[in-house]
């Protein structure tokens, strides 16, 4: 069984008001990594709505913990 990964094409349409961004991080003398991201802004707000909502899950977590050991 042989899987064909199709390089993406250069010419996919993007959102207008994408964000992107490309990155090269070297790691001593013989590593280099490559990577790439791109996010749209309704993306950045359900990041951020989804990070507030395991902080406050997770301080809520550790409060009961507290209250357990007193």
């Amino acid at each position: 069984m042989s899987v064909v990964q199709e390089e993406p094409s250069p010419e996919i349409p993007s959102h207008p008001e994408e964000i992107k961004s490309v990155f090269d991080l070297r790691v001593g003398k013989h590593i280099t990594l490559q990577g790439s991201a791109r996010i749209t802004p309704a993306g950045v707000i359900s990041t951020g709505l989804a990070v507030a909502a395991m902080t406050l899950a997770l301080g809520y977590l550790v409060s009961s913990i507290r209250r357990r050991r007193y």
